[in-house]
């Protein structure tokens, strides 16, 4: 039977007893009434024995749910299909009591047990929906059927039957709040959970249940960082939301030290700078006795030092501001403002002004965030401050949110452009939005003195416009300004006065008549005439004109009785007998206050203080000036006001609580350090063991490691990275140094057929050697190496990102042999003069591969190289005079051909010229900064004093340590001295301001690309394999013709080493030179290789983890190949 069948039956009536009977006429209500024979083929398609009517019937009622239309009554047809065998048609089945399993509860009770066989069967989804369907029945009477099927789902294989076990865990939680303790056991089972597609979920269900359960989520912290890149967009936000509460409780403030210095009286370009000196350059001479107490307090404190694990989510969260997902962004860019460090936070802003091209619901959302954040950080969105113009098409919510982002961007230097920008505003059609852009100019005005005066005179200019909504809206921005300075204005007021006529406005008519009433001693001679004209149209006001009135009445009978008195008596007769009993209550009021009487009381003596007192000008703040207390994204933040489940952002702690309840317990096994269960580990594994062959355990469980995890760095991944790969390193690099004795023979032959045939010696276990080597090496080795490599030991296991982290993830084994290490190299005596190094540099270019030894670690954990000097090594080293000279940098770039910038002309600098040039060496004081010799030259006939640097401006993510101040630079001489850059590996100019005692220069340092790396160690086999996995989109390759003098090999080496600060890595063609480098503030490896072919014909490629790094080095490259 048809549908349209159903309905002409239906229409004709019914002769059977019981039964309603519809009218013949359609307005007789029939079409419109229930139709108790609707979905009657519906019905017939369900109770069929085909599965394919079946599945099409099920379709079709979905897809009437989908549209909204009500497929109730078809609940009994439906759920006897629940056991078919059918799956398409059991999905669907499964669909369909979810939605309606709660309206009709005791129909799907009856069904309760092929939901429990549902349970078990062995599709994933028809698992999954079953216990979909269970949670979705809200009676009490099954909450223990429910609670003992979660917790079979939290254990099953499948994890979309665990996420869904997650999900239905708040719906228990609400049904029954008294299963909250099982239900936290369940959650702390699925938080452990190391799939992607549980993890939002479970999160979301901790949220729900237990949010105030920190500790559940100490052993996960470190996993859900770095699980949260692959999670599901709407699990990224709730994580995000959730990771943002617990570090507001476990770490310390990064701006903490900040803070005090603002207090302090002096700012700073960068929260980890608080030395006294600089303390005291900012402050002037007057307030010094004044903030002693406060420099001192902050010189004692100790410096922020942030915790890895801080910098874990930071690192962790940055790539999602490039996501699609809105919500996504917008957590990333809160958790950034609550929770970073003041200089890296600007690196939100970018992502958010993309987000303002999004539909207008979105740009609402993301203005209001904005405009919060623009008062605190307004640097921030300076650059973007065209992002904030306003068009035309913009709807009036979104035009004024933009108004007030801009206005809390004003300053002195971008007034003018935006004061234009309001000009044009002035003249929308959008009444309101003129409204909110006059008093956006009064806001301004108000903030910076310099144009107040010119607002004044552009909204004087306004009242002479022909809307009248302009005008009155410019008035009461007037009003408002004018009482800052009332003395200079009294021109203003005069005309004023004189649009009482014109204005018909009631607020606006009010802001006139209280300017003139409170400033009537400013025009004496105008007031009693306003007052006498206010007079004459008392009765026609509105309310709160009349108040004015009598309000300005009362001041002028005060002030100039004389004129006034009959006037104000009139004004008070009339208010007198008002309909409004305010206006009769304070004319009744006023009268007894200022006429005096007998009967008047005490008050009256004092009616000139009452009405004629000063009154502080009103404060035009931003409405957005406290709502930063609510956390950013969330509703109440919308709403400015607490919404039901919002919680409080907590604040920062005061002590850092203990950092060790985020390490993850390691099973007892790992530690064993016995022959057979390393060598099956190294059986199952023979990509690590292939690694360990070549260069030592150490490297190979580094890598392993930074393979795993896919962080950044190749360091450090251990401690903050969990699982399996940090189980791996812990015994590899604990078993490693006993079995150092056995293998100790066998590498000194290796080492030393290797130095024979001209090659590159291999790595040994760094970390894990022994005492008894390292003394050896050390006393036979006569040539010093450097501080470098000791500071290189020290970051071995520091975060590439964190410099600051190397006490608390440094080992117990590395920090003994850094210790001894340094002690040595103090004591060494002075290195022999080189005898043979012109002779030798040719042909053994091998040997100069231990050039440039990078303060912290390759990807690929290379070893420093004074832990594999071993004894027989460093004998045959020496007969081949491999002296300090031979070691430095300074082989293949001597310090004089390093190439010099001019900072500062003597002319511009009045006789005090500035060079620099990127020295190559190692920045001690943070091994992730570039070091910049700076050249002073005092060409004046005066000595410069107070040299030193201020006011860095750079861009988002960037650092500077400046150089120590240069107190007195006499005529005539010359000083170097050395600072350090975090370009933060792009080529984007450090801005500073270069100051004397008497004079301050704007100067700016622009690193070349081949300058923002550092060289590194690595083994022909290491750079065969470092290149394989920088294939694809990670590599560049250019062909080019090298001229006659640029064909010999030292002359390519030559002239790639002058163009970027890259080391030799050994090759046994003679056609191909191979250079390898990494990042600094990185560390993304870069690896170079140039082929030269016969007739000048080369080919250059350049692999790196940063692909607008390569670029720019493949173009610097072939510029100084090719020139």
């Amino acid at each position: 039977m048809s549908a349209s069948s159903a309905f002409n039956d239906e229409k004709g009536g019914s002769s059977n007893v019981g039964e309603p009977e519809y009218g013949h006429d359609p307005a007789s209500g029939g079409i419109f009434s229930s139709d108790y024979k609707r979905h009657d083929d519906l019905k017939e398609m369900l109770d069929s024995n085909k599965d394919s009517l079946k599945l099409e019937a099920m379709k079709r009622i979905v897809a009437m749910i989908a549209r909204g239309k009500n497929a109730s009554d078809l609940f009994p047809a439906v759920v006897k299909n629940v056991a078919c065998k059918n799956i398409e048609v059991k999905k669907l089945v499964y669909v369909y009591l979810v939605r309606y399993a709660e309206e009709q509860q005791d129909l799907a009770l009856l069904s309760i047990s092929t939901f429990q066989r549902g349970l078990k069967d062995p599709n994933q989804l028809i698992r999954a929906s079953a216990l979909r369907v269970l949670s979705s029945i809200r009676v009490t009477i099954i909450v223990p059927i429910m609670m003992l099927a979660i917790k079979e789902a939290a254990s099953d294989m499948s994890p979309y039957v665990r996420k869904t076990a997650a999900h239905a865990i708040p719906k228990l939680y609400s049904l029954d709040p008294e299963q909250k303790d099982c239900l936290i056991e369940v959650i702390e089972k699925l938080l452990a959970d190391k799939t992607t597609l549980v993890a939002g979920s479970v999160v979301m269900a901790f949220e729900e249940v237990c949010p105030e359960r920190i500790d559940l989520i100490h052993k996960n912290y470190r996993k859900l960082c770095n699980l949260l890149i692959d999670v599901e967009e709407w699990g990224q936000v709730v994580i995000i939301n959730m990771l943002t509460r617990y570090a507001r409780t476990q770490f310390l403030n990064p701006n903490m030290n900040e803070s005090l210095l603002e207090e302090g009286g002096g700012e700073k370009a960068f929260y980890g700078s608080d030395n006294d000196d600089d303390t005291d350059d900012e402050e002037d001479k007057e307030e010094k006795e004044k903030k002693k107490t406060e420099a001192t307090a902050v010189v004692k404190r100790k410096p922020y030092v942030m915790d890895p694990d801080h910098r874990l989510l930071l690192r962790n969260t940055k790539p999602l501001l490039q996501s699609r997902n809105a919500a996504v962004v917008m957590a990333v860019a809160q958790l950034y403002f609550h929770l970073a460090p003041k200089a890296e936070v600007g690196v939100i802003a970018k992502a958010l002004v993309r987000l303002m091209r999004s539909h207008s619901e979105v740009q609402y959302v993301v203005l209001q965030n904005v405009a919060t954040m623009s008062i605190k950080r307004r640097g921030m969105f300076e650059p973007y401050l065209k992002s904030f113009y306003i068009r035309s098409t913009d709807p009036t919510q979104i035009k004024v949110l933009k108004l007030e982002v801009l206005t809390n961007l004003a300053n002195e230097t971008n007034i003018s452009t935006i004061l234009r920008e309001f000009q044009t505003y002035i003249k929308s059609n959008d009444k309101d939005f003129v409204a909110a852009t006059i008093q956006a100019i009064g806001r301004c005005a108000t903030n910076i003195g310099e144009v107040r005066d010119t607002c004044l005179n552009g909204l004087v200019q306004l009242l002479s416009n022909r809307d009248e909504l302009v005008v009155a809206e410019s008035v009461v921005v007037i009003k408002k300004l004018l009482q800052m300075q009332p003395e200079q204005h009294s021109d203003i007021i005069k005309h004023m006065a004189k649009l009482t006529d014109n204005i018909q406005v009631p607020m606006a008519r009010a802001s006139i008549l209280w300017l003139i009433g409170e400033y009537c001693e400013h025009v004496p001679k105008i007031a009693p005439d306003v007052l006498r004209k206010m007079a004459k149209t008392f009765t026609n006001e509105e309310d709160i004109v009349k108040l004015q009135i009598i309000n300005l009445a009362a001041k002028l009978y005060l002030t100039n009785s004389k004129q006034t008195k009959l006037l104000t008596q009139y004004v008070l007769n009339l208010a007198k007998y008002d309909q409004n009993y305010d206006i009769r209550d304070r004319a009744r009021f006023i009268r007894q206050l200022i006429v005096p009487t007998d009967k008047s009381g005490a008050l009256s003596k004092y009616a000139k203080k009452l009405f004629l007192a000063l009154k502080p000008a009103p404060v035009l703040e931003s409405p957005f000036k406290d709502r930063d207390h609510f956390q950013l994204g969330s509703l109440s933040h919308l709403l400015n006001a607490k919404a039901g489940g919002y919680q409080v952002l907590p604040d920062w702690p005061e002590a850092a609580p203990d950092p060790s309840v985020r390490n993850v317990e390691v099973p007892e096994w790992t530690k064993c350090s016995s022959r057979e269960k390393r060598k099956e580990k190294k059986a199952d594994k023979p990509f690590y063991s292939d690694s360990e062959g070549e260069s030592g355990p150490t490297e190979s469980a580094d890598s392993a490691s930074d393979t795993a995890s896919g962080s950044e760095s190749g360091s450090g991944s251990e401690e903050s990275g969990s699982g399996s790969e940090s189980e791996e390193s812990n015994e590899e690099s604990e078993s490693a140094s006993e079995e150092d004795e056995e293998e100790e023979g066998k590498k000194k032959k290796k080492n030393v057929e290797k130095i024979k045939a001209r090659k590159p010696v291999p790595e040994s276990e760094s970390e894990q050697s022994s005492g008894e080597d390292e003394k050896k090496s050390e006393k036979k080795s006569k040539p010093r190496i450097g501080n470098s490599e000791s500071e290189s030991e020290e970051d071995d296991d520091s975060e590439s990102e964190s410099s600051e982290s190397e006490e608390e993830e440094s080992e117990e084994e590395s920090e003994e042999e850094t210790k001894k290490k340094k002690k040595t190299t103090a004591s060494k005596p002075p290195s022999k003069p080189p005898k043979k190094e012109n002779k030798k540099e040719k042909k053994e270019m091998s040997l100069l591969d231990f050039d440039d030894f990078d303060p912290a670690p390759s990807p690929s954990q290379v070893t420093p190289l004074n832990n594999f000097l071993s004894s027989s090594l460093v004998t045959d080293l020496e007969g081949l005079s491999l002296t300090d000279n031979v070691l430095s940098p300074t082989t293949i770039i001597p310090s004089g051909n390093l190439k010099t910038y001019e900072l500062l002309h003597r002319i511009t600098g009045e006789g005090l010229s500035v060079e620099y040039c990127f020295s190559r060496q190692p920045f001690s004081p943070d091994p992730h900064m570039v070091a910049v010799k700076i050249q002073f030259t005092n060409s004046a006939t005066s000595e410069a004093k107070s040299l030193h640097m201020e006011d860095a401006k750079l861009q988002s993510g960037m650092r500077i340590k400046e150089f120590p101040e240069i107190e007195v630079l006499p005529a005539g001489e010359t000083l170097s001295v050395v600072m350090g850059i975090d370009f933060c590996d792009s080529t984007q100019a450090a801005n500073f301001q270069l100051c004397t005692h008497t004079r301050k220069f704007f100067v700016s340092i622009q690193p070349p690309v081949g300058e923002l790396m550092m060289p590194i160690f690595m083994t022909e086999n290491e750079f065969k394999k470092e290149q394989g996995q920088l294939m694809g989109m990670n590599e560049i390759t250019e062909k080019l013709t090298l001229e006659e003098k640029c064909q010999g090999e030292h002359a390519v080496v030559q002239r790639v080493t002058t163009a970027a600060n890259l080391s030799r890595v050994p090759c046994g063609s003679d056609k191909e030179c191979r250079f390898a480098g990494k990042t600094v503030t990185s560390g993304s490896l870069v690896l170079v290789s140039v082929v030269t072919k016969e007739d000048g014909a080369a080919q250059l490629t350049v692999n790196c983890e940063k692909m607008v790094i390569g670029t720019m080095l493949v173009k610097d490259i072939l510029q100084a190949l090719t020139q």
